[in-house]
């Protein structure tokens, strides 16, 4: 298996290479604020490259062109994790189902999510955080009253105050990302259909109200990316049929305009889990980042 890091001009369709490993299966790409750099996960780690021609001179090095993050006392990481705004800090979600912040440098960790009932088995999985960085989004899992998994979408304020509940139902939820004007939640979900696992993508206010679906295709739609500039949102489709988003499957990458409704295809690859989980646009909301396997 080889990944690879890529990015593309969604406006001409430009793709370039910047990393690729066939030993070590990284996932998820976030872009810094400066546009300087790319980060991804990959073992529970999180490491940061050079974004563009600089990344790609290390294509064939394996592994040469990336610096891990010291996360601290975060005891490992999943492919949720995402850079603060000001560029300060990471905000990545652990292994023990917990949200941390930490340090651009690396270092000293910091948890921002509190505990909860033991019996409900909760689980933080971090999506977005607000343009201004005092709030994050992120999608609440744990059981019900019967044992059975819910997923929900909430808010929690950076500094760990705040814990809303923007959902509250037994459809599953994913992907939760602000949109770039701070007041929209842009997430996937299985509300719009009967059929399991057919999840669109939906927008709603940052108070849980006025839920609107933006897809209808019989595809599987997931973690819907606004651009910083809100002209375009970028997801992944997966065939019909397909439950949750899972690795190596026949997907497109597609991009919506959020005026019209209308999509059209970007790329079209092997991928899925770990392609684009989190947001990785670049600042200048031309270029996007993914990984192909």
């Amino acid at each position: 298996m080889t990944a690879r890091l890529i990015i593309a001009d969604i406006d001409t369709g430009e793709r370039e290479v910047v990393f690729e490993s066939d030993s070590l299966h990284f996932e998820a790409p976030n872009w810094s604020p400066d546009g300087r750099w790319l980060v991804i996960n990959a073992d529970g780690r999180l490491f940061r490259l050079p974004a563009g021609s600089e990344g790609a001179d290390a294509v064939a090095a394996d592994g040469a062109a990336l610096t891990e993050i010291d996360l601290g006392d975060v005891p490992g990481i999943n492919n949720d994790h995402l850079i603060a705004p000001d560029g300060r800090s990471f905000f990545v979600s652990g292994h023990d189902g917990h949200l941390y912040e930490v340090p651009w440098e690396g270092g000293s960790s910091r948890r921002i999510t509190p505990d909860r009932d033991p019996e409900l088995r909760f689980k933080h999985y971090l999506h977005g955080v607000s343009p201004d960085g005092s709030t994050l989004s992120y999608i609440g899992g744990g059981v019900d009253a019967a044992g059975e998994w819910v997923t929900n979408v909430y808010t929690i304020a950076a500094d760990g105050t705040d814990d809303r509940r923007l959902t509250n139902d037994a459809f599953p939820d994913d992907g939760a990302e602000f949109g770039p004007d701070g007041e929209t939640i842009w997430f996937n979900s299985e509300r719009g259909s009967d059929t399991p696992g057919h999840a669109q993508v939906f927008t709603m206010a940052l108070d849980g109200s006025g839920i609107t679906q933006l897809t209808f295709d019989d595809r599987v739609n997931w973690f819907p990316h606004p651009s910083p500039d809100g002209r375009r949102i970028v997801y992944i489709s997966f065939p019909p049929g397909t439950l949750g988003h899972p690795a190596d499957r026949d997907v497109y990458l597609r991009a919506l305009d959020p005026a019209t409704h209308e999509t059209r295809d970007l790329d079209h690859f092997t991928g899925g889990q770990g392609t684009i989980n989190v947001t990785s646009w670049a600042p200048d909301s031309r270029r996007f980042a993914y990984v192909t396997y």
